[in-house]
């Protein structure tokens, strides 16, 4: 898995680019909130869960069907949520930690299209260094992850949120001086 830094990145990242006006700091707060959520499921390994069940790491909520859930779950609670915009939204956030899972080079895979298939899948690129879990971060594999993440998911998720906010910047201030011309 790419740390839950990497997960949490990638809405507010999304957030930034499209603007506050499409994406409230909330709702981007929210996102990055239910993108770190599927990994929750490590508290597996303590209640004695092994890895290849489906209720283990990298299971059932690293499934669209769970994304699905979460965002619908938080659109029925949280009324900011309920706009179509907005639950597309908290549905890619979500659903964005899997597909991340599966460019990672270790694990057992990502049960991506459970209930109806209980295989776990990766992708054929993997160029993602898995992360360590626990304490075991705060080691030369766990530098290497982040080293590996800075460079295949931070950097352009910046250089494409900071593109588009520019470009984004830059047809506001064109349409203001459109709107001032008599």
């Amino acid at each position: 898995m790419p740390t839950i830094f990497s997960h949490a990145l990638l809405p507010l990242a999304a957030g930034a680019a499209l603007g506050r006006r499409r994406i409230t700091v909330p709702l981007a707060l929210a996102g990055a909130g239910l993108a770190m959520l599927p990994d929750f499921d490590v508290i597996g390994f303590r209640l004695g869960l092994g890895y290849a069940s489906d209720w283990g790491h990298r299971g059932v909520t690293h499934s669209l069907v769970f994304a699905l859930a979460m965002s619908g779950l938080a659109a029925f609670v949280w009324p900011r949520a309920r706009r179509p915009g907005a639950a597309l939204f908290l549905f890619a956030s979500i659903a964005s930690h899997p597909l991340l899972d599966l460019l990672t080079d270790g694990g057992q895979g990502v049960m991506l299209l459970w209930p109806f298939d209980d295989r776990r899948w990766f992708l054929p690129w993997q160029p993602i260094r898995v992360s360590p879990i626990g304490l075991r971060f705060f080691s030369m594999r766990g530098l290497e992850t982040v080293r590996s993440e800075l460079l295949l998911i931070w950097l352009p998720a910046m250089l494409i949120a900071g593109t588009l906010l520019t470009a984004r910047r830059r047809r506001e201030r064109l349409e203001s001086k459109i709107k001032a011309q008599p």
